[in-house]
């Protein structure tokens, strides 16, 4: 079985790497992507788009000095977020797993895809889409630490000390990056498959958030 055109891990780390130091990443960044919506690279996209956005309003989330309605509004962009972060992951792995031939094509986009096993090969409980996920949070953390070691208000302690955890960052990345690689070689030699795993997050549903459900019966 062929391996379907997927970026590998350091072409994705390189895809990261590129869009956090683009100018105004990523609120003036577009909307979507310039791949179609059947490569899997729309939705890194837009994975990566969202984790950067979802990070900016948690350090916002956190301020002590600002009226409650804005930390409110914060919470809601961060829901917001947060299931489109989700909702891309689950894609890229639906787009993977139906170009490596382990799930069926009908049933990816559904609540209860249909896996195809090979013969003897090992369930990894982690998917690719939730590698790709991690690994753009990776990104974030680098970026972030890296700038915490250019900083000229803060004493050399805090830039050694910062320095020290870019490093380590940076090592866990590329470990992360080799079990993608391995994982996705596995799958197309048919040695290991991966499944789609919907979050189903129920807290942004106003049909299964009990909270949001007593609301709409009092309304």
């Amino acid at each position: 079985m062929n391996l379907p055109k997927l970026p590998t891990a350091a072409e994705v780390i390189a895809t990261h790497d590129r869009l956090l130091a683009g100018d105004g990443w990523p609120q003036r960044a577009p909307a979507t992507p310039e791949h179609d919506a059947g490569d899997a690279r729309h939705w890194l996209y837009l994975n990566h788009r969202c984790n950067s956005l979802l990070w900016a309003e948690e350090d916002l989330a956190r301020r002590t000095t600002v009226a409650d309605a804005e930390i409110a509004a914060n919470k809601r962009a961060i829901d917001g977020y947060n299931q489109a972060r989700n909702d891309a992951t689950e894609r890229v792995d639906e787009l993977l797993l139906v170009a490596l031939g382990l799930v069926d094509e009908a049933s990816a986009r559904t609540d209860t895809p249909v896996s195809r096993v090979p013969a003897g090969a090992r369930l990894n409980s982690e998917t690719a889409g939730s590698m790709i996920d991690r690994l753009s949070i990776m990104a974030l953390k680098i970026h972030a630490m890296r700038q915490q070691t250019l900083r000229s208000d803060v004493d050399a302690a805090h830039r050694a000390s910062s320095a020290e955890r870019l490093q380590r960052l940076q090592q866990q990345r590329l470990d992360l990056a080799g079990c993608l690689d391995a994982l996705l070689a596995d799958a197309g030699a048919g040695r290991a498959y991966f499944k789609v795993y919907r979050q189903f997050k129920m807290y942004n549903d106003p049909r299964f958030n009990p909270a949001l459900v007593a609301e709409s019966q009092r309304a």
